[in-house]
Parts: structure tokens; sequence; C-alpha cells
């Protein structure tokens, strides 16, 4: 949806991104999230879930060895530590947003799959699933970044009413609550989904495939240049910036032309 070369060069491709602050602060802040639930409900406070983000960073160190380029040039440690500090202010955030001695969520970073009818499968990794005494299902994910513009919102739900299509068509039970947390900003955005915004995701989610499949017959995969373009690790191979993709991988099925 958001760049259909870009789509090909990481799905098809496979071509390495370089890992970025950013993206990788988020990883940490959701880390520790998840595993303050594994502490007493009463030893759940914002000091508790500072402490443990230097911990939490070394586990994401042995597991992706690469990340240590992102301050490699950093020998004094000023960089990291300014890095890390934004991490904590991230953390200590989310206490002025939720509770978490009030919360005890049925599942975190839950891997969700389903096939739908056509055969097209869906999966994702939901940060947080909440179950209230009554039976109601709530969403929730964590956001590192700042709230969007009220005309962009629709994006960011998107991918929350990606979530509980698929819970919906797993459980057979509609989410009553989709909740995004916005820690760079300190927004919460909420959306009650009903039965009929998930069947058009469904929809949307089919004409999607599709287009990718015929994509991936002809070899025709168009960039689509936005702002978000001064940030993409593969400018030097995209046309968009003057480059050439490398050579598509996949034959290319070329539609016959009918007789009239």
């Amino acid at each position: 949806m958001q760049c259909p070369l870009l789509y090909r060069f990481r799905v098809i491709d496979r071509l390495p991104e370089k890992p970025s602050e950013a993206a990788t602060r988020g990883t940490l802040v959701h880390a520790v999230l998840e595993r303050l639930f594994d502490d007493p409900a009463a030893e759940r406070t914002a000091p508790r879930a500072k402490s443990m983000i230097p911990g939490q960073w070394d586990r994401l160190l042995e597991s992706k060895p690469e990340l240590t380029e992102l301050f490699a040039e950093d020998a004094e440690g000023e960089r990291l530590a300014q890095w890390l500090g934004e991490a904590e202010r991230l953390v200590e955030r989310w206490f002025s947003l939720e509770d978490p001695t009030r919360l005890e969520p049925v599942e975190r970073e839950f891997f969700v799959e389903t096939e739908l009818e056509s055969g097209l499968r869906l999966r994702g990794v939901i940060d947080r699933v909440d179950v209230a005494p009554t039976g109601e299902v709530r969403i929730v994910d964590y956001k590192t970044g700042k709230a969007p513009r009220p005309q962009y919102a629709e994006g960011a739900l998107f991918q929350m009413k990606f979530y509980a299509l698929v819970v919906w068509r797993l459980k057979q039970v509609v989410p009553r609550r989709l909740q995004l947390v916005y820690l760079g900003s300190g927004d919460v955005l909420t959306y009650d989904p009903v039965e009929a915004d998930l069947v058009q995701v469904e929809r949307k989610l089919l004409a999607l495939w599709e287009a990718i499949r015929l994509a991936t017959e002809t070899g025709d995969w168009r960039p689509r240049p936005t702002k978000l373009c001064g940030w993409c690790d593969h400018q030097a191979v995209c046309p968009e910036f003057g480059g050439t993709p490398p050579v598509y991988p996949l034959s290319i099925t070329v539609a016959s032309e009918s007789a009239g």
C-alpha cells in the first residue's frame, strides 16, 4: 500500500536494509512493555520498567548482533546514552496513558494466523490483547512515534482493523475496541469496529492481493513517491532517484491478446 516497488525490493528481491535508531528503539520499548507484565501487578512501576531497558538492550544485541552498527562510531557512548534516555522517556510516558497495575493481558506479542475462504493467508503479531470479565476483546498496539493528524488516522487504523479481521475469523468474535497508544506524543486513539468494517477490510485485502499477484506475474512494480522516500534504503536502485532495479528474479507472464 505504501509503495509497490518497495514491496518488491523487500519481499521478492530481499534487499538488505540498515537498522535504524528509531525502529530499534521501538523494538526495545515494546520488549520492556511486554515483559513488565511478567512482574506482579504491584511491581509494575515506571522505575521498574526503566530499569529493565539496559537488560532488554543487551538481549536485543544478542539476538541481532548487526545492531551494534548503530553506535559503532560512538566511542564515548554519548549517543547511546542519549538514545537509551529517549527510550526511558517513552516508557515513562506510557504510565500516564495506562495503568499496568490494573491490567492483566490475555496475550502479549500474540502471533495470529488465519486463512480466508479465498485461500489468502493472513498473519500478524498483536502487541497486547485484553479481555474484560464480560468477554469483550480489546486489541492494543504501542507506537513509539507521534499520533498522526486526523486526516491520516485511517491509515494507522487499517493495521488494527487487519488484526481485528484475523481475530474475528479465528475466534468468531468481533473485538470490542481497537486501541493505538502513541508514546511519542502521549495520545491514545481508539476505534470500536463493527462487522461491516471487517468485511470491508477483507475485500480491500483481496483486491490488494490480486494487485500483488498481477505485479508478480508481469514484473510491473511501480514506485509510489511520497515524503517517506527520503528515508528509503533503496534509493540507489529506484527509478525515482535515477537508479535501476536489479534484474527481476521471477519469470514474467506476458498476457496474450485475444483475437478480434
